[in-house]
């Protein structure tokens, strides 16, 4: 079997081409989604304090400064010469806040327009990775499952 017959390529667009696209797509979607985060965390810092751990210093102040982060990252994101460490303080940031996460399921708090639900709160929690993950792809700083392949690399089929 040749190389050929084990790579699907789109006719007359390179597979490079098609991985931009995607990620450039996502790289859209998820500043929105930040952006939004961030309008949030600044206009009812009050509402996200009640799903701050207690053991977080100064968690008025942080909040504030994380709604700012997020509009900035979301920003970064869509810039070309930012987009790589926009990508990596975004999965940064989306794990430090993973156990506010937590707490938000686990106390049942009730936040307006996000019901108190395990319907909920099960998706998004296990769904944190996936943010962490879409914010490093979409931003280029890795290409796991999708791998950037060098045309000159051939695949080894003997095996």
């Amino acid at each position: 079997m040749s190389p050929d017959m084990l790579t699907l390529r789109m006719p007359s667009v390179p597979q490079h081409a098609c991985s931009d696209s995607r990620r450039a797509v996502m790289r859209w979607i998820l500043a929105v989604f930040y952006a939004a985060a961030g309008v949030a965390h600044l206009a009812a810092p009050d509402k996200l304090l009640a799903i701050t751990p207690s053991w977080v210093p100064l968690a008025p102040q942080l909040i504030l400064v994380t709604g700012l982060c997020e509009i900035a990252g979301a920003v970064a994101l869509v810039t070309r010469p930012l987009r790589w460490w926009a990508g990596v303080a975004l999965a940064a940031y989306a794990l430090c806040v993973w156990p506010a996460n937590f707490k938000h399921a686990i106390d049942g708090i009730d936040l307006p327009y996000i019901a108190s639900s395990w319907l909920y709160h099960g998706p998004r929690l296990a769904l944190q990775p996936v943010i962490i993950w879409w914010a490093l792809y979409g931003a280029g700083v890795i290409d796991w499952p999708w791998r950037r392949q060098h045309p000159d690399v051939m695949l080894d089929t003997s095996r």
